[in-house]
Formats: structure tokens, C-alpha cells, sequence
């Protein structure tokens, strides 16, 4: 009997060995959870639902942007502003025509880089009636410039098409100055050279 329980006690051995293990490393990053959680804490962070922000200059309505949720971090030397719902920016002239729109999944305002970076589903309308697409796109706000390094596409508005990686324009959001850009342009057949005789 004795020999039984021995032979049973080392069988058993390596399964608690394993068990002690694996409830250790657990404890580990429990408490790893904990200590980052409790930094967390200490930064100022503030939710707001349903947010409508309206960016004015010399009492004139320039923008106002929308978005279902914004997390707010107040700190001095790391301040944003994050939207992870998605967002629109309607940007207005001075007699309130809308100039342009943006929109995108996710979106963060940079406070101490001023720049605002749009991701996903990026899309920005103009008053030209042009539609930019692309992954990303970078609001400098100082430099009063769009920019972006992603592939981007931009439909012309009179049918033409154009394709490239990286683009840039200025803040009413033309023209689109387009890297290694390709196109496909409408021709009217009247003006083919080829159907004339």
C-alpha cells in the first residue's frame, strides 16, 4: 500500500509541479495588470459621449467636428484628444458655405504636435467636388496643410480617376498634389483625334 501511494505521489508530481507553475506566472501578471492599471489612474483621463466641438478664428465659424466618443488625456507633456468611434469635420468659408468635409473610423488630436491624424476609412470632400480615399491622412493644423504617405485615390469629379502613394495640399483641400500618381481620364470622342476624318 505504501509503495502504491509512493508510485502514485511521483506520477502526480510533475502535474503539481506544473499547476504551481502556471498559478505563479499567473499571479505575475496579475499584479503587472495592477500596477499598470494603477498608473492609469494617476493620468487625467476624461470620457466625453456625443461630442460637437466648433473651431472658430476672429469670430468666424472655420469648422465643426462630430464624433460619438472622445477620450480626453490632460497632461502636460502627453495631451490628446482620441476618438476610436470614428469622426466627421465639416470645415466652412467665411460666409458658412461648406469648403469641404472629413471623415474616418478613428481619429487623435495631437495638442503639443498640433496635428490631427485621421485613420481608416479616410474620406475628405472638397468644394471642387473631388473625393479623396485613403488609410491615412495628417491634419497640420500650424501648417495649415494636409499631408499623408499612404496610397490614396482621388476621384476628379468629372469622371477622371487618379491613384498614388503620398499627397499634400494646402487647408481648402486643393488642388491634390499626388506622388507617383496614375490616372484614367475621360476622352470625349468628338475630340479623338481618331474619329475625325
Amino acid at each position: 500500500m505504501q509503495r502504491q501511494a509512493k508510485k502514485l505521489f511521483y506520477k502526480c508530481l510533475p502535474a503539481l509541479f506544473l499547476y504551481m507553475l502556471t498559478l505563479s506566472a499567473c499571479e505575475n501578471s496579475l499584479d503587472d495588470i495592477k500596477k499598470i492599471s494603477s498608473k492609469e489612474e494617476d493620468k487625467p483621463f476624461s470620457t466625453s459621449h456625443d461630442v460637437e466641438v466648433i473651431y472658430s478664428d476672429s469670430a468666424k465659424v472655420k469648422a465643426r467636428m462630430t464624433t460619438p466618443l472622445m477620450i480626453e488625456l490632460d497632461d502636460p507633456k502627453n495631451s490628446y484628444h482620441e476618438m476610436p468611434k470614428g469622426v466627421k469635420v465639416v470645415f466652412y468659408e467665411d460666409d458658412m458655405t461648406v469648403k469641404g468635409t472629413i471623415t474616418s473610423d478613428y481619429a487623435i488630436q495631437k495638442d503639443r504636435e498640433n496635428i490631427i491624424d485621421f485613420k481608416k476609412n479616410v474620406v475628405v470632400t472638397n468644394a471642387q467636388g473631388q473625393t479623396f480615399k485613403s488609410d491615412e491622412l495628417i491634419d497640420d493644423v500650424g501648417n495649415k496643410k494636409f499631408y499623408t504617405d499612404k496610397p490614396v485615390e482621388i476621384n476628379m469629379g468629372n469622371g477622371s480617376e487618379m491613384q498614388g502613394v503620398g499627397a499634400r495640399c494646402n487647408a481648402s483641400m486643393y488642388p491634390w498634389t499626388i506622388d507617383r500618381s496614375t490616372g484614367t481620364f475621360p476622352v470625349d470622342q468628338k475630340d479623338d483625334p481618331a474619329n475625325q476624318q
